[in-house]
């Protein structure tokens, strides 16, 4: 039975394409106000994890639960009532180009919520100032940097309050200061929202500066080798493969 206080439990999880087998035996649980990170090496199915926790992909075999509700048993309406307490941040930002930032923002509150214009407006300045970009509603994504985009992504993703947010390898094409001043933000809504956050990534940076629970899924195995705090893995794998991805570079000095 998942732990209806827990937001999302995953339970024997297989992941497939047809007959090939991308990973199996997938169990984890996400605990309320973790950053929980989905990590390992390139073509493991980090993205396509990312797709089953959010309803863009059935499961071969295999449960997900928010709050100890099936997601993929329910009727499609129970799915959507489940998933509207969700935001994602895709890889690219994934914002409409032919849209301003806070048009952008309010498409969401327009389709799920009864607001008026006037609070809509309001709702998407507040949403934008709260990643930083106050002033920025009426410029076109291509108007500003790649790092304000990620931002303004964000800001969609929290535009309906959502306990849950979703992040599909947030560091992806910024530079090292704009990946960490993310990493802050990351780590700054958590604590003053109160939302627990799911971060594909496999940068090692993020990995240990946000993250406080973790599942390392491994290409070669198909299944999950190790979970938990990311540093407390570092420090007690024993496995080759999870010590090799952990220490690259000057990761160990940073878990230190």
């Amino acid at each position: 039975m998942a732990d209806h206080d827990a937001p999302i439990v995953v339970e024997d999880l297989t992941m497939a394409f047809g007959s090939f087998v991308l990973q199996r035996d997938l169990t984890f649980t996400v605990k309320r106000g973790d950053i929980f990170i989905i990590m390992g090496g390139s073509g493991c199915g980090k993205s396509t994890l990312l797709r089953h926790l959010i309803g863009l992909k059935a499961p071969a075999k295999g449960k997900v639960y928010y709050y100890g509700e099936s997601l993929w048993d329910a009727p499609i309406e129970q799915q959507r009532r489940i998933l509207q307490g969700t935001g994602v941040l895709f890889q690219r930002g994934a914002l409409w180009s032919s849209m301003t930032l806070a048009e952008n923002i309010a498409l969401p509150l327009r389709e799920y919520t009864d607001l008026s214009e006037r609070v809509i407006a309001e709702v998407a300045s507040l949403k934008l100032a709260l990643v930083g970009l106050a002033g920025f509603e009426d410029y076109y994504p291509s108007e500003i940097s790649g790092g304000m985009q990620k931002r303004a992504g964000l800001a969609r993703a929290m535009a309906l309050d959502p306990e849950i947010l979703f992040f599909d390898e947030p560091s992806a094409g910024l530079d090292p200061i704009s990946s960490r001043m993310l990493d802050d933000l990351i780590i700054e809504l958590r604590d003053s929202l109160g939302a627990t956050i799911v971060v594909v990534t496999h940068e090692l940076a993020s990995i240990f500066t946000i993250g406080n629970n973790s599942v390392f899924l491994d290409a070669e195995s198909r299944t999950m080798i190790a979970s938990g705090d990311p540093k407390t893995v570092l420090a007690e794998t024993t496995n080759p493969t999870v010590k090799q991805f952990l220490t690259r570079g000057e990761a160990s000095a940073r878990a230190a």
